[in-house]
């Protein structure tokens, strides 16, 4: 029976004269699933046409890249003290392979790449509209988070407030916060967000066949933040606040309400499979 979750001593393995860090690894691979099923639901909506072959492919050259550095830039600007505090390291912020995406900045970032690379590749023809193509992704994309969240177990990060229950994250002195030394394990908050997206992406779908264009990828959004507000009240690693509460947690709440907001106005819009 599981007691508790240990956190792995390494977060890197050495292949010759490189270093492969797990969080990258988990970065690759999640965003391999999500182009292969993102590519998968589009030549659906797509009826499989000629056309539709290799866009996906095509404009995750343009989102991919984005979505790394919106979410970095996002990361850095919401806990600059690390990188810009006392005693910070300013060029730990591009040190991407310890952590730190912020998934706002890389949402926010890669569907503004997204959008121009996808008009850019489908000038012309007759292809479905972007907020279909958005659609497509959605579950791709909270899979490729859920993939990712395991790479923040592997660096011993995204970890809750003290708790003893048996699927507890241990977690090593070095990287416990301070005021919690004498705490050895933790919620483990990068499962509970894996295991959210995991569900979300499985209800997306299943009820693919039942929704408007554009409604899928706000459905995403809007119910990750509600996922992601309870996990991060669950948080207690340094972070900026407004009015007493986490940066993220007002993120959360605002997002998440103009994408709740989006999905219903998507309801009286017609099903457009050519944009």
């Amino acid at each position: 029976m599981l007691s508790s979750i240990p956190t792995p001593t390494n977060s890197a393995i050495g292949i010759g004269p490189l270093t492969v860090h797990y969080y990258a690894l988990c970065i690759i691979v999640g965003v391999a699933v999500a182009i292969w099923l993102g590519n998968k639901r589009y030549r659906a909506y797509a009826n499989n046409s000629e056309q539709s072959i290799g866009v996906v492919a095509d404009v995750a050259m343009y989102a991919v890249p984005a979505g790394i550095i919106g979410g970095r830039i996002y990361h850095v600007i919401t806990s600059p003290a690390p990188y810009f505090g006392e005693n910070g390291k300013p060029l730990d912020a591009i040190k991407i392979y310890e952590g730190g995406l912020g998934i706002w900045g890389a949402i926010s970032l890669g569907a503004l790449a997204a959008w121009f690379g996808y008009r850019k590749r489908a000038k012309g023809l007759e292809l479905p509209s972007f907020r279909l193509f958005l659609d497509a992704l959605a579950p791709g994309i909270l899979i490729a988070q859920a993939i990712g969240r395991i790479g923040n177990w592997f660096n011993g990060e995204l970890f809750g407030r003290p708790f003893s229950g048996p699927w507890a994250l241990e977690i090593p002195l070095a990287k416990r916060p301070i005021g919690y030394l004498k705490f050895e394990s933790f919620h483990p908050t990068f499962l509970y967000e894996a295991i959210w997206c995991l569900l979300v992406a499985a209800l997306l779908i299943w009820l693919t066949p039942k929704l408007k264009a554009g409604q899928s990828f706000t459905i995403y959004v809007a119910l990750y933040c509600v996922g992601r507000f309870a996990i991060e009240s669950l948080r207690i690693d340094d972070a900026n606040t407004i009015l007493g509460l986490r940066v993220n947690l007002w993120t959360a709440l605002v997002v998440g309400v103009l994408a709740g907001v989006a999905a219903f106005r998507f309801v009286r819009h017609k099903s457009d499979q050519i944009g």
